[in-house]
C-alpha cells in the first residue's frame, strides 16, 4: 500500500515561503548566476541546510518560481473569451498586464532574466503550453477580425506588443521613472497611453 504523502505543517508552509520570497528577490536582482544557496539562505534568516531540506537545489529553487511567475503571467490570458466585445477583452488583458506588472515587479524581471540566458529552464513550456494558449487566442482574435469586430491585425505580433509595452515598466522601471521625474505615477498614466493605442488600433 503506497504511503500518502505527509501534509506540510504550518512552520514548514512559512520556511517554503520565506526561501521562495528570498530567493526572489536574489534571483530578480543578481540573476541566476550571481545568487548563491548562502545568500538565498541569509535573506531568508536561515541556515543552508534548512533551505536545502526545502528545495534540493539552487535550481530546483529557481523552477518552481519561473513556473509560479509563468503561471500568473498566463492567467489573464485564459480569460479572453469568445463572449463579449472583442476589443474590450484585449483592452482589459493590456490593463491586467500592466498591473502584474506593477504589482509583481520582481516576478517580471526574473522572467526575462531567463529568456535573456536563452529560457534553459523554461524552454520545454515556451514551445509547448505557451505556444499552444497563444495559437488558441490568436485563432480567436483572427476570428474576430474576419468578423469586423476589430480592426485587421497580427494577432501573435499584437500579443507580444502588449507584453512587451506592459512588461517594459516593470523591467525598465528604474528608467522609466528617472525619465519621468518627479510627481508622475507611471502605470497610471501608461494605462491611459496604452487605452487610447490600442483602442485606435482595434476600431474596426
Amino acid at each position: 500500500m503506497t504511503e500518502k504523502p505527509r501534509r506540510e505543517s504550518r512552520i514548514q508552509r512559512k520556511n517554503r515561503e520565506l526561501i521562495l520570497s528570498a530567493a526572489l528577490q536574489e534571483f530578480s536582482a543578481r540573476g541566476f548566476a550571481g545568487t548563491t544557496i548562502d545568500q538565498i539562505a541569509d535573506a531568508a534568516g536561515l541556515s543552508k541546510p534548512n533551505v536545502l531540506y526545502y528545495f534540493a537545489s539552487k535550481d530546483t529553487i529557481h523552477v518552481a518560481l519561473l513556473q509560479a511567475a509563468l503561471e500568473m503571467w498566463l492567467a489573464p490570458l485564459r480569460e479572453i473569451q469568445a463572449e463579449g466585445d472583442a476589443a474590450d477583452q484585449l483592452l482589459a488583458y493590456a490593463r491586467r498586464k500592466l498591473e502584474m506588472s506593477r504589482d509583481y515587479p520582481q516576478e517580471s524581471r526574473l522572467f526575462a532574466n531567463e529568456i535573456l540566458q536563452g529560457a534553459p529552464r523554461l524552454a520545454p513550456i515556451l514551445g509547448g503550453e505557451l505556444r499552444a494558449l497563444v495559437e488558441e487566442k490568436s485563432a480567436l482574435i483572427a476570428q474576430w477580425s474576419a468578423q469586423g469586430r476589430i480592426a485587421p491585425v497580427e494577432p501573435r505580433h499584437l500579443l507580444f506588443s502588449i507584453w512587451a509595452l506592459t512588461q517594459h515598466y516593470a523591467d525598465f522601471e528604474v528608467q522609466v521613472r528617472a525619465v519621468l521625474g518627479e510627481g508622475h505615477d507611471p502605470f497610471a498614466e501608461a494605462q491611459v497611453f496604452l487605452d487610447q493605442l490600442y483602442r485606435r488600433l482595434l476600431a474596426p
